[in-house]
This record gives C-alpha cells, sequence and structure tokens, in this order.
C-alpha cells in the first residue's frame, strides 16, 4: 500500500481521482453550458469523499501496511463505502432534495476511481523498481573490477607480514562489501550502516591511492537512526574516487556532509573536478539511478542535484527525515 503521507503520492491520487470527476460531469451533462454547473454539482460530493479518504488513509497507513496489501485494499473498500453512504446522506440533507448522483452510481464511481489510484500507483511503482537491482548489478559489478580487486588483494599482500591486523580489517572490510552488495536492498536501511560501507570502501581504496586520497567528514550531527535507500551515498563516493581523485598525480579532497535540518535529511557530496575527471556514462548511469529509487522510496519529496561550481563537482541529496524506531 502507498505512503499516502507523501505528498508526492497525495497530489498524484488528487490528479487522478480529479480527472475522473471532470470526466464523469462531462459525461452526464446534457449540453455544453450545463457543464460548469454539473461540474461544480459532482466535485462538491467527490472532493470531501477524496479528501476524507486521504486523511484517513494517512493516518491509518501504519495498521493498513499490516494487514498486507489484500487486507488494506479490503478495509480501505469498506471505509470508501462509509464514507459514500455518510456524504449522500449529509447532500440530501443539505440540498433538501435528491442528488442529481444516486447512491449507486455514487458508490460505483467511487469504488473505480480508486481501483485506478491504487492501480495508476502500483504500476508506477513497479517501473521505478527495476531501479533497485540494477543499483545492486551496477556496484557489484564495480566490485570485481579486475583492477580493484587486483589492486585490494595486492596491498593486503603486502600488509600481512609488516601489519597484519590491517591486512585482517581490510579483508573483513572486502567481505562486509560484497556482503551489503550481494542482499535484496529493496528496503530502507539505517543511515550509520550506510556510512559505514562508505568508510569501509574508501579504507580499501587508501591502500592503494595513499595520501592521493583525502577525505573530510562532516557527520557529528547526522541522524545515525534515519532510514534511507540502500546505496545511496557508496556509489557517489566510488564515482569521486575514480572521476575525481584517480586522474589527478596529486590526488584531492572528497568532502562528505550528512546532516538534519527542519525535518529533512541532507547528504552533500563534493571531489575536485579536472578535464580527466570530467562525468562519463558510469557516473550519469548512477547518478540516474539514484534518483530513480529516491522517487520510489520518497516521491517528490526528495530531491537531487549535481553540477560543477569553481572546479568541484558538487552531489546534494535531500529527503525526509525517517527514523528507524517511527517506521511502519
Amino acid at each position: 500500500m502507498p505512503n499516502f503521507c507523501n505528498l508526492g503520492v497525495m497530489l498524484r491520487s488528487l490528479v487522478v481521482a480529479n480527472a475522473f470527476v471532470a470526466a464523469a460531469a462531462f459525461l452526464k451533462t446534457p449540453s455544453w453550458t450545463a457543464l460548469p454547473v454539473e461540474l461544480l454539482a459532482t466535485a462538491s460530493f467527490a472532493e470531501p469523499v477524496l479528501i476524507v479518504s486521504l486523511a484517513l488513509l494517512c493516518a491509518a497507513r501504519v495498521p493498513l501496511q499490516r494487514m498486507g496489501y489484500a487486507g488494506a485494499v479490503a478495509a480501505l473498500a469498506v471505509a470508501q463505502l462509509a464514507l459514500v453512504w455518510l456524504a449522500y446522506k449529509v447532500g440530501t440533507q443539505l440540498a433538501e432534495a435528491p442528488l442529481s448522483l444516486g447512491f449507486a452510481q455514487a458508490a460505483v464511481l467511487t469504488f473505480f476511481v480508486t481501483g485506478c489510484v491504487l492501480g495508476y500507483l502500483d504500476l508506477r511503482s513497479r517501473a521505478l523498481e527495476p531501479a533497485i537491482a540494477e543499483a545492486r548489478i551496477q556496484a557489484l559489478q564495480a566490485r570485481i573490477r579486475p583492477h580493484f580487486l587486483y589492486n585490494s588483494i595486492n596491498a593486503v599482500l603486502s600488509l600481512i607480514r609488516s601489519e597484519p591486523r590491517r591486512a585482517e580489517r581490510a579483508l573483513e572490510d572486502l567481505a562486509d562489501l560484497f556482503r551489503v552488495l550481494m542482499a535484496e536492498n529493496r528496503t530502507l536501511a539505517p543511515l550509520a550502516s550506510e556510512i559505514e560501507l562508505v568508510r569501509q570502501y574508501l579504507a580499501l581504496e587508501s591502500l592503494r591511492l595513499g595520501e592521493r586520497l583525502r577525505v573530510a567528514w562532516q557527520v557529528d550531527t547526522m541522524p545515525a537512526d534515519a532510514l534511507v535507500p540502500p546505496l545511496v551515498l557508496q556509489p557517489l563516493v566510488e564515482n569521486a574516487v575514480y572521476h575525481g581523485i584517480e586522474p589527478s598525480p596529486g590526488g584531492g579532497e572528497i568532502g562528505i556532509v550528512v546532516a538534519q535540518a527542519a525535518g529533512r535529511l541532507e547528504m552533500t557530496l563534493t571531489n575536485p573536478w579536472a578535464v580527466e575527471g570530467r562525468q562519463t556514462a558510469g557516473n550519469r548511469m548512477a547518478i540516474a539511478n539514484i534518483r530513480e529509487r529516491l522517487q520510489l522510496h520518497f516521491d517528490a519529496e526528495a530531491s537531487m542535484r549535481s553540477g560543477v561550481e569553481d572546479g568541484i563537482y558538487r552531489v546534494t541529496i535531500r529527503m525526509p527525515y525517517i527514523a528507524e524506531k517511527a517506521a511502519p
């Protein structure tokens, strides 16, 4: 069941439902001159039902999620029928005359519109869902790049005798990366886990890049319990390494800022921008994939911007702050 507290879901539901209300008024009107009156009469009945329905769906999102999709749809049908009956009774008393739309017609129209809205939202979710699998495949392909594995393993071998503990940690980091990337990654994950994954990746890259790779962290005020799409930050850090640090003989600094402000979570990543570090197809694919997954999870409430300013490439992601304990 979609999250009807989400602004994007609400707006899409209103647009689809009102399109059907307008179509119903058009089909019922005998002439163009009577269309405004019929549209007003139909909307005066439909809009209160629609607004109250959305409010109830938002308020009851947690129990509806626990019911499963079929149970939630059945509960929604019962609630819609009760709302239509109540609106019909109230409308008849206020108008002191039978409404132009009968109870049976109003019920059928309500069920039809509700089904169309749910169907549209489900189709939209299915259309964006492959982005999750694509993110996993892209990240896994990046991990098994021959030069990444070759350099990581060689770095570990060089440390086994001189710094065995560091070599052991590097192997653990590599194993953790594969474990996360092989997971389904279909649900939101704690922000702390995503940050730890980024740290592990950067620790492996620092074995081969050494002092060329510098990282400036600003995560002291980040909400560790926030829920984010898995692999939302790590692919961007990977792009920063490959397209911002590697091309420069002197390396450079990657800036990672994660903070909470006004009930929203903001993540900003910066890296040097050079001619050799210009965006490639892989970079654009990662950004497009992350944008799709943000839309899937948060719809219009999330945004992602990227661009170059004063020789620095910057990516900024904003999304709602959803605490782990408050998630349905």
